[in-house]
């Protein structure tokens, strides 16, 4: 019967070791995917503002 418990308790000790392990890398995925968006969100920002600078240079030169 010890032998039993025994096993059993190393089964669980495993099992919350692998559920940390998993809930980590979980964390992680997220976090770099949040990480991602944000910078891709930062590109588009100066990719607008640098097209509209353009713009604005294109039309003031026409103008003149």
């Amino acid at each position: 019967m010890s032998n039993l418990i025994s096993f059993i308790n190393s089964l669980l000790s495993y099992l919350v070791v692998y559920i940390v392990f998993a809930v980590c890398i979980v964390l992680a995925v997220l976090g770099g995917i949040a990480l991602r968006k944000n910078k891709n969100k930062k590109d588009e920002l100066v990719k607008a503002e640098e097209s509209k600078a353009e713009d604005d240079l294109t039309q003031a030169a026409s103008e003149a």
